[in-house]
């Protein structure tokens, strides 16, 4: 199993001089780990306690990021309990040792101390996914989400708490060019009030940090729950119980379940998007009306699917991603055509009138008038909504019957109710004028 290693030598600095390398032993493990993910960018935010026993006076303190994509220039150190007898000197990169570094820490005690050491790291990620499962009129569905989190870090991670930070955030350096990297600078003592190219995704994490839910360990029998925070810009997951995640380690965890989440099928042909096809969208919103609304949704993979009308069973409907949905913001699924519902256009008369004609006999003005009649087919089983868009440019105007038809200056809306195996027809005149004719 990997694991960062951790080192103490304990030396008088009066007997060996302060450039010797002295011979170290392995500490304990960690007594607890805590990992802050965020889905944003590759970014980890690693905390672990560990229990040291410190000589009093001098101690020198190692640790190894080797084979890792840890980012030196992050790491941290800061006792819990005696803090105000244990001081860290400094900070080193030895020379001639690759991806180590040594605090000098002056304690006051002689005995064990608790002390946390945190860093940040990447190769570690989670991603979001949902399934849509439609009752089969379409008006209701029923929404699961989860979220998948993966190791690829180099490192181990036994007993972890996990949570997962919904945000953005700006970085100085990516942390896996860090990594590699090995060390920041030269190896020399670097104060620990210096600062570190990782300051500014440091105090936008700061918030995330001071605000975790803590979980108690005597819960982990129960079925995991994932805790929901608010933190300002971001939104904190925060999953039930501990889990070890070991490098190459996949999982996948419930985030919620709503049932009876009212949504609206439509179903679009708008030839320049979709070409000849006539694509499905699942319209909900993310409220509390939609028994939705308590959180924001992560952006992630929608798998969608349908009650048949006979047997109950579910049937694939399609596939689509979507991104971050905010508390009280639409979501719109794109599923993909539907052969069922078919609309065909086709144009049934064509003529150019008042053409104009400069001193030369050129034309330099005309109208067109063009008929189209569409035809609407449902082939299933339950009424459909088709919305038919058509997009126009230059100086154009068009006559239509419905009082449901929208237009704006570039696009035209048909919206037609169908019921189950219905076919409709209906036409429209679309005037062009060109050149000289042209009004606007």
């Amino acid at each position: 199993m990997k694991r960062v290693a951790l080192f103490l030598s304990l030396f008088l600095a009066l007997v060996v001089p302060a450039s010797a390398r002295l011979n170290v032993v392995s500490l304990p493990g960690r007594d607890t780990v805590q990992l802050t993910i965020y889905n944003s960018v590759d970014l980890t935010l690693v905390k672990e306690t560990r229990h040291l026993t410190f000589r009093k006076g001098l101690n020198k303190l190692e640790f190894s990021w080797a084979n890792t994509l840890i980012d030196p220039t992050s790491v941290e150190f800061r006792p819990l309990t005696s803090a105000d007898k244990i001081e860290v000197v400094d900070v080193s990169f030895p020379p001639r040792v690759a991806n180590t570094l040594e605090w000098r820490i002056q304690s006051e005690i002689a005995g064990e101390v608790v002390v946390e050491i945190r860093y940040f790291t990447s190769g570690l990620k989670w991603s979001a996914d949902y399934v849509v499962e439609a009752s089969g009129d379409e008006k209701t569905a029923k929404l699961s989400g989860n979220v998948r989190v993966t190791n690829n870090s180099g490192e181990d991670y036994e007993n972890a708490q996990i949570r997962l930070l919904v945000g953005t955030i700006k970085l100085v350096e990516e942390i896996a060019i860090l990594a590699q990297q090995g060390r920041p600078g030269q190896p020399t003592a670097i104060p620990m009030s210096a600062p570190a190219p990782m300051l500014e995704a440091r105090r936008s994490l700061g918030r995330a940090m001071a605000a975790g839910v803590a979980l108690a360990e005597d819960r982990m029998e129960k079925a995991k729950e994932i805790v929901k925070e608010e933190l300002s810009e971001y939104f904190l997951f925060t999953i039930e119980g501990r889990d070890t995640v070991p490098n190459g380690w996949s999982k996948r965890l419930p985030s919620f379940q709503a049932a009876g989440v009212p949504i609206e099928s439509l179903y679009k042909f708008e030839k320049e998007r979709f070409g000849v096809n006539v694509v499905r969208h699942y319209k909900f919103k993310n409220d509390t009306r939609s028994k939705l609304g308590e959180v924001p949704l992560p952006d992630g993979e929608v798998k969608a699917f349908r009650q048949a009308e006979k047997d109950g069973l579910l049937h694939f409907v399609g596939a689509t991603r979507v991104k971050y949905i905010p508390v009280n913001e639409d979501i719109e699924l794109v599923l993909g055509p539907d052969p069922e519902v078919l609309v065909r256009p086709v144009m049934t008369n064509w003529e150019k009138t008042d053409l104009r004609f400069n001193n030369d006999g050129r034309v330099i003005g005309s109208t067109l008038k063009e008929t189209w009649e569409f035809t609407v087919q449902n082939s299933r089983a339950i009424d459909v909504t088709v919305d038919i868009r058509r997009n126009f440019a230059g100086d154009w105007s068009i006559e239509t019957t419905a009082a449901n038809d929208k237009m704006d200056n570039a696009k035209v809306k048909f919206l037609r109710t169908l019921k189950p195996r219905e076919k409709q027809t209906f036409t429209y005149e679309l005037i062009r004028r060109t050149g000289a004719n042209a009004t606007r």
